[in-house]
């Protein structure tokens, strides 16, 4: 294992750059480490949807998934490196068809929301949509493990289902989009 920091501010930064994990310096804003900053912030939202005291089995598929993220950032910080593989995607899906076996069939567009577990994971899944964006931009200027894309593409369609399964908790429910909600009650019939 690396080294550790027993000083977190090195001044290296100051400048607006940044060091990859292979040594070399880049600016920070590049495609790079927007990929793998918003990879970290996507972790630190489904650890805010563990936090909420979602039911354990699930708190830890997301665990989990948050080692998962853990590798894929690393391997958007480091060119070259891998850690995700198609495994690690077939895992997702996995999750996805268990999850998704007992909900009703979708109708209608749900709204972010329901209760503090659905919306904050909700929140996770658009900042994965976010990752998994920035992820294809980078994809086209430089070489990335293509399971990451992948990864993120289905982590996505996981996270919705959860928000599903989320909204349900302690007999509670979606919050379904009124697309007719400006019509009067006679325009509704």
């Amino acid at each position: 294992m690396g080294h550790r920091l027993s000083k977190i501010y090195t001044r290296t930064g100051d400048t607006g750059t940044t060091g990859l994990g292979d040594g070399s310096r880049v600016e920070k804003d590049c495609l790079r480490v927007d990929a793998y900053g918003t990879v970290d912030e996507l972790n630190s939202h489904i650890g805010m949807v563990i936090a909420t005291g979602i039911d354990a089995f699930i708190a830890q598929q997301l665990l989990d998934i948050q080692h998962d993220l853990f590798d894929l950032g690393s391997e958007l910080c480091v060119p070259g490196y891998s850690a995700i593989n198609e495994t690690s995607i077939d895992k997702l899906e996995e999750l996805l068809d268990a999850h998704n076996a007992d909900l009703p069939a979708l109708k209608e567009f749900i709204l972010p929301g329901g209760n503090l577990a659905a919306a904050s994971c909700h929140v996770a899944r658009t900042v994965c949509r976010r990752a998994e964006r920035i992820s294809v931009s980078l994809a086209r200027v430089e070489t990335i493990n293509p399971p990451v894309i992948k990864y993120l593409n289905r982590l996505s369609d996981l996270l919705f289902v959860l928000c599903r399964v989320l909204a349900r908790q302690n007999g509670e429910a979606e919050v379904l989009w009124d697309k007719n909600r400006h019509q009067t009650t006679q325009e509704k019939k």
